[in-house]
């Protein structure tokens, strides 16, 4: 069987639906928390990276191993899909950079495809202007030959892709009501900073799940299939 290894941050940021696009595929889906457990040996046959209220350019010895980590798992040519601060560490490890953005984004907020988003596999099947939901307050400059995917008015750089199967998603697709309400009571402080509650949070993005669910199911069947 294939194993899908996830790497996450915190206990509460986990794979979400992803891990079930990745089960009823075949794969088993393989938990580490990096900050407690360090690296594992070996990145498996599909690297999730996930989502953490740290910043990948705090001086963390765990952060540079990982961004070694992710690196050897480029170079086995396996996919890689990276949410939110996974993102982060991937255009870092791929050569770009990650800085402060304007403003602490929470909750959903549109998004739009860029050219090469429109003839992106995945993507190109979403409308031109879409909603997504957010958690971070950084950004990120694309690495040197990625392709840059999605945009908006204050991070312009909201998801990219390196070859066919690396994608970098600022956003996340992966959550499920009780990953959204967990994110809201472990990080109070992130809440304050946007200017929100829990429940201006969490009410306007309810309905929005199903639909973003679907695409995080077509990221996973392109990933593997590609």
């Amino acid at each position: 069987m294939k194993v899908a290894l996830c790497l996450q941050h915190v206990l509460f940021e986990g794979p979400g639906v992803f891990r079930r696009a990745l089960e009823t595929r075949g794969y088993a889906v393989r938990n580490v928390v990096v900050p407690a457990e360090g690296m594992p040996a070996d990145p498996c046959d599909f690297l999730l990276i996930m989502g953490g209220p740290m910043s990948v350019n705090d001086g963390d010895a765990w952060i540079e191993a990982e961004l070694q980590f992710v690196k050897r798992a480029l170079a086995n040519d396996i996919p890689v899909l990276g949410i939110c601060l996974g993102a982060q560490l991937l255009a870092k490890a791929l050569g770009g950079s990650v800085t402060p953005g304007p403003k602490f984004e929470l909750g959903m907020s549109a998004v739009s495809l860029t050219d090469l988003g429109k003839v992106d596999p995945i993507l190109s099947a979403m409308p031109q202007d879409f909603l997504v939901f957010q958690w971070h307050g950084e950004g990120i400059t694309p690495p040197p030959g990625s392709a840059h995917l999605v945009t908006s008015a204050d991070f312009p750089v909201q998801a990219f892709r390196m070859a066919d199967r690396t994608y970098g998603l600022l956003f996340h697709l992966e959550l499920e009501e009780l990953g959204m309400e967990a994110l809201c009571r472990e990080c109070p402080q992130d809440v304050h900073r946007g200017g929100m509650t829990s429940e201006s949070i969490q009410a306007p993005s309810r309905t929005h799940l199903p639909r973003l669910h679907q695409l995080a199911d077509r990221f996973i069947e392109h990933l593997i299939r590609a």
